[in-house]
């Protein structure tokens, strides 16, 4: 055991036998799994949680293909240093006949300017690119580099892939003079923190034998160093990284959805990985108006109210008027009978061009305006029967009478509906008005 070496570094597997988890890109026939067995890599992103095994997939790619590996990170380096290791790549090339596997760790840290550096070199072929991030790189890769990199998507590794490395990590571990042990219970709280990351899992366990008392040729984990090893949060996100919108996601899709439990979940889940509650509450006032709006007015107004709570107030109250809030508009009536019809009023005024306002809707505060036809034959509603002006338009001639708004067959706009379809009828039956 080269005490020298992080554990994580000692138990890196060299071959795809010894490799746990992303049987979806390893198994037989997979491309990848062909790649690396042939010997003939491809330049590639590898996309995917933290220690899921992106750089060793990238090791055993260059070693397999008998290619160099050199690996750079994105954080650490900037373009000189690439230049640098390119220039390197190309010698290695026309001295040795070597070709180079350039692995990028981060690579969403580059700008993408930065990343059109790697084009050439990708294209005649000096190096075989291969970039890691935990990072959309539909968002954060531009579109030159993605176009020459096939995308594999990493999983995080399950409970079972965590445990089987748990057990390789203690068999290696221990030796003929000591044993390392860890009881079963304590291994599934163990690997349930790690949150399907390996490298983690292995840093604590090489705090775990670091720190276990020896006693009679064993060195036993307890529950106490357990908890001692296991600070900070359990949760792996990064504040505005791609879990933290897969949480936001997952909780305006349970609000719409009707499942105020699985929302409630969602709201702990971003708490639990520090998300800043206003920036929830800030979309939860969105849900109120996108997913219910005039379905049930108040789930606005609550939306509002607790915004206002987590302001005034903090945590923990705050957060308790805002699992209210979410609570209420999962069970709301839903409508997005608004959210379509603006949505569809964005297009028209967009690609309408600027079509006159009618002459009838218009102010005429000066004799010139009233000359020219301002406000003539407007009819004030409230001088009508009923405060409604039967047959007056209020649309640009040119545009024709458009209908956006559909209200749905669910809470409040039922009554919204009938009196709409009641205004039209009249309307319909009464001369128009420009």
């Amino acid at each position: 055991m080269d005490t020298r070496q992080p554990l994580a570094a000692q138990l890196r597997p060299k071959t795809l036998d010894t490799f746990v988890g992303q049987t979806h890109l390893l198994g037989p026939n997979k491309p990848l799994r062909r790649a690396i067995l042939e010997g003939l890599p491809h330049s590639l992103i590898f996309w995917g949680p933290p220690g899921t095994g992106k750089t060793t997939l990238a090791k055993m790619l260059a070693q397999q293909s008998q290619f160099a590996f050199v690996a750079l990170s994105a954080v650490m380096v900037g373009i000189k240093e690439v230049r640098e290791t390119i220039q390197q790549a190309q010698k290695r090339f026309e001295q040795e006949q070597k070709r180079t596997v350039l692995f990028i760790d981060e690579v969403h840290r580059f700008n993408k300017t930065q990343q059109d550096v790697f084009l050439p070199y990708i294209e005649d072929g000096t190096i075989v690119f291969v970039g890691a991030t935990t990072e959309n790189p539909s968002f954060q890769v531009n579109n030159a580099l993605l176009s020459r990199c096939r995308v594999y998507v990493l999983q995080s590794l399950t409970s079972e892939d965590l445990l089987n490395i748990t057990e390789r990590a203690i068999h290696f571990l221990s030796n003929e003079a000591e044993c390392f042990e860890v009881p079963e219970d304590l291994k599934t709280t163990l690997v349930k923190s790690c949150d399907g990351d390996a490298r983690q899992l292995l840093n604590l366990i090489e705090i775990l034998n670091a720190h276990a008392n020896s006693y009679q040729g064993k060195k036993v984990v307890d529950e106490s160093l357990l908890q001692q090893a296991l600070t900070g949060t359990l949760t792996r996100f990064d504040n505005k990284g791609d879990y933290f919108y897969d949480c936001i996601s997952a909780l305006h899709k349970s609000v719409r959805g009707s499942s105020p439990d699985a929302a409630l979940y969602w709201f702990a889940r971003l708490l639990v990985g520090g998300a800043d509650p206003l920036y929830v509450a800030r979309r939860v006032v969105r849900m109120a108006s996108e997913d219910i709006g005039n379905a049930d007015p108040k789930a606005l107004q609550l939306a509002l109210n607790a915004w206002e709570a987590q302001e005034k107030l903090g945590s923990p109250e705050g957060e308790l008027a805002l699992a209210q809030a979410i609570s209420y508009l999962a069970v709301a009536p839903k409508s997005n009978a608004v959210y379509k019809a603006f949505k569809t009023a964005m297009l028209d005024a967009e690609h309408e061009g600027t079509q006159p306002v009618p002459l009838h809707l218009r102010n005429a505060p000066t004799k010139l305006m009233k000359a020219e036809g301002y406000g003539k034959a407007y009819r004030y509603d409230h001088d009508e029967p009923g405060a409604f002006a039967k047959g007056q338009t209020y649309f640009p001639k040119e545009l024709g009478e458009k209908r956006y708004y559909y209200p749905v067959n669910r809470g409040l706009e039922i009554k919204i509906r009938e009196k709409l379809e009641q205004l039209r009828a009249a309307s319909l039956s009464s001369p128009t008005t420009e």
